[in-house]
């Protein structure tokens, strides 16, 4: 797969937070690791790598959708959408972009308080190494909802006037 081109400043952080997931990723693998030859080895299984790993990979989840979303990766009903003419193409995309608007403002107006009082009272996951995966993660949905809504809007004025490419079912096996 070619990876879409950056064309504007939002999709600039979204592959540089892409690329930084990608590291993050490695981590959880030779933390993973680590536990392995600790627990089995030397018989010292650590307190930390579980909920450290449950943190890092929940923070890769959110990179994730932004990622997929900058790159047009997004689940597409193709088989509907290539056989209408442009004008219904651009309502499709329109109403993608405004759902996902919605979607956002929704799920930001709905969490913003939540988020917010862990975030303050610095809340902590209650184990042996009591991370505060509560007061990172919750804010950090929040912020990566609205980066992907702005990067769908972006997408939207982008993609506005190129070409629409007609997809081959084969593009799937490749």
């Amino acid at each position: 797969m070619q990876e879409h081109e950056a064309t504007g400043w939002l999709d600039r952080i979204s592959l540089a937070i892409s690329r930084v997931a990608m590291f993050m990723t490695a981590f959880v693998v030779a933390i993973m690791f680590y536990e392995v030859v600790m627990r089995y080895v030397f018989a010292s299984p650590t307190l930390w790598v579980n909920e450290m790993s449950l943190w890092v990979a929940g923070a890769i989840y959110l990179f994730a959708g932004l990622y997929v979303m900058q790159q047009r990766g997004h689940i597409s009903i193709f088989i509907l959408y290539d056989t209408v003419p442009l004008r219904v193409k651009r309502v499709f995309d329109v109403l993608s972009t405004l759902f996902t608007c919605i979607f956002a403002a929704a799920v930001v107006w709905g969490g913003f308080g939540e988020a917010w009082s862990k975030m303050m009272r610095w809340e902590t996951f209650g184990t042996a190494f009591d991370p505060p995966i509560p007061a990172t993660m919750k804010p950090l949905i929040l912020v990566l909802v609205v980066l992907t809504a702005l990067q769908s809007v972006t997408n939207l004025i982008n993609d506005w006037n190129s070409p629409h490419k007609l997809h081959d079912p084969t593009d799937e096996l490749r």
